[in-house]
Order: structure tokens, then sequence, then C-alpha cells
């Protein structure tokens, strides 16, 4: 069995968190044993697609032609572009329509979560099965890492964080959807504390709220863009806590990574978020004062029993075991396939 990994225009979503599932579909297929190819042009036995946009659809097209089974990875929603960039709303009806021509093609959808499983099966358009399989995570990657004193202390000096000064830490796009407005205003909160966010910047692509709560930020805030994959997994493991105040998800990659490297997870009480128990595995909180208030109980003490159960938790999302779950449904597809000849 080979399997097409198809992502449209990679080149400008390496940085995005669907640019990340495509390097952890590769990895989880080959743990699992399975040829993979993201060449279109190679031959292959499913096409597992994961854009929406017109060179997807025609390639969707395509396979349906030639008989080829195909997966759509259903990693967007409507709901979740919303809030996003500047002038989303003047390019919504074509994200909408490109999302609706797309998913309204395939065999199956994968999904990321129960959450966005039911978001999409509720479209009017999609007429296949459903199925939800998480994005993963490399556990091994973000687990074992150990960081001396030496390394955390160069890495404070690098983002001009004091020696023992608590870190609060966020990752992503600076969108209103990821919260990044209001991880702003709760650093205000703790003026000795730093909040430090890892994202690339982009002020045309900021909406005005954005760039205005930027230009307001106070001198705790250190936005030090993006950064390589291995200065990030250092910081989180170094970090007393992960804030992630994001209004709206199909899973969050980051979120994952950050129970991967054991650092105590702060995040919206939002659908994406369902599988997580607040004061079990995560704190919860659905407004400021309330993210103020589970940010002191990381600072004051790590949440020892908490992480242990994220960690926990996480595990069942290690690439392995995503790679198999992929494994079980490609194989299923192909065998209905080879039942209606």
């Amino acid at each position: 069995m080979k399997v097409l990994l198809y992502f449209e225009n990679e080149k400008l979503i390496r940085k995005s968190g669907i640019g990340r599932a495509l390097e952890h579909q590769k990895k989880a297929l080959e743990l699992n044993g399975i040829e993979w190819t993201t060449n279109k042009k190679d031959t292959y036995d499913i096409a597992h697609v994961n854009t929406y946009y017109k060179k997807s659809r025609r390639l969707v097209k395509k396979c349906k032609k030639l008989g080829i089974p195909v997966i759509v990875h259903g990693h967007s929603t409507k709901e979740d572009f919303a809030n996003s960039f500047a002038f989303w709303k003047l390019i919504k009806p074509f994200i909408y329509s490109s999302i609706e021509k797309c998913y309204s093609l395939p065999d199956k959808i994968i999904t990321p979560t129960p959450y966005s499983k039911r978001l999409i099966e509720a479209y009017p358009f999609v007429t296949c099965p459903v199925t939800n399989i998480s994005n993963g995570v490399d556990i091994n990657k973000y687990s074992n890492v150990s960081v001396s004193k030496e390394e955390e202390l160069e890495l404070r000096h690098q983002f001009g964080i004091k020696d023992n000064q608590k870190i609060v830490m966020g990752i992503g796009w600076m969108f209103e959807r990821k919260g990044f407005h209001d991880y702003i205003e709760i650093a205000k909160l703790f003026p000795d504390v730093a909040f430090i966010w890892f994202g690339s910047k982009n002020k045309l692509m900021n909406t005005r709220k954005i760039n205005k709560a930027i230009s307001n930020k106070t001198d705790n805030v250190i936005l030090p863009g993006y950064k390589p994959q291995e200065t990030i997994i250092k910081m989180l493991h170094i970090a007393d806590c992960f804030l992630f105040p994001s209004y709206e998800e199909t899973e969050g990659i980051v979120l994952l990574e950050a129970m991967a490297c054991k650092c105590p997870v702060i995040i919206r009480d939002i659908g994406a978020f369902d599988y997580l128990t607040d004061s079990v595995d995560c704190l919860k909180a659905t407004e400021n004062e309330g993210f103020k208030t589970q940010i002191l109980k990381c600072l004051d003490k790590k949440p020892e029993e908490m992480v242990e159960k994220a960690f926990t938790l996480v595990k069942e999302r290690d690439l392995s075991c995503v790679g198999a779950k992929l494994k079980k449904e490609y194989e299923t597809l192909l065998e209905s396939k080879k039942d209606l000849k």
C-alpha cells in the first residue's frame, strides 16, 4: 500500500499547524510500515488530501475518475476560519465555498477531534463518513529533553528573561481567534512575570485589534517571532505554564506538544478541548480573571499530578498510535472499494 500525502502550497503553510501535520503524517506512516509519497505524479493506492483549494479539488476529482480512494483531512472548519487575520471577512465566501466543494467530494473525511467531527458532520454538503484521529505528537522528541542550568540561563538571557523570573508561554499565530489579545491583557495582571509568545510576526496580516494590543503591550510581554522547534521545546521545559486562550480550534497541535513536555497547560473551555478535564489534566477558564486564577496556581507550585495525567493522556496520541489508526482507515477504505468492483 502506497499513500499520497498531498498538501497544496506546502511552502506557504509549513509554519502553520497544517504544515506540522504533514511532518506528523509522514512519520506516523513510517512507524507503521506504510510507504508514502508527496508527488502527485507518482503511483499510489490511496490519496490523503490535506488542503481544500483548487489544485486539491482537481486532484480529488482526478482520483475519483481513476477509481483511487480519497480521504480529505478536515484540518479546517468554517468556525475556525473566523476572527483570524485581517480582511478575513472579505475572503470568507471564497474559503467557505472551497470547504464546501472539497468536503463534498471524498470517500471519507478524517478530522482531529470529536468536536471537529461533529461540526463537519453537521455540514449539509458532507455525505461521506467522518472519523476523528488526532494529528498526534512525537512523544520522544518532546519528552526526552534535558535542559541544563547553563542552557536555561542562556535561553533566559537570549530572550531578556531574568534568571529567576517566572515564565508563562504561548505559541501560535497572533490571531484574535487564538486569544492573543487576551494573552497581552492577562500579562498586565502579572508585571513581574515574563509572558513570551512564539509565533510569526506579520503586521499586515494582523487585525486592527491585534496591532493595537501589541502597541499597548507591557514590557513583560516578549514577542521573539518564529523560532526553531528545538528552542520551543526547551522553552516549554523551563516555562512555569503554557497559556493557550484560543477561542476556536480543531485540535491545537501546540497544546499536545506542551503536554508532552510536561508543561502545565491552561486553556479556554471550548469544544475542541472537551477531552481534557479541568483540574485533572489541565486548567480551564472562560475569561481573563479566570485565567489569572489558574496561572497563580501554576506559579505557586508546579501541579505535578496534573501534568503526569496530561502526559498519560497525550501518549495515546503518539505518532505510532496515530499511524496505526490511519493504516486501519486506509485498509478499510481500500477493501470497501474492492468490494464495489
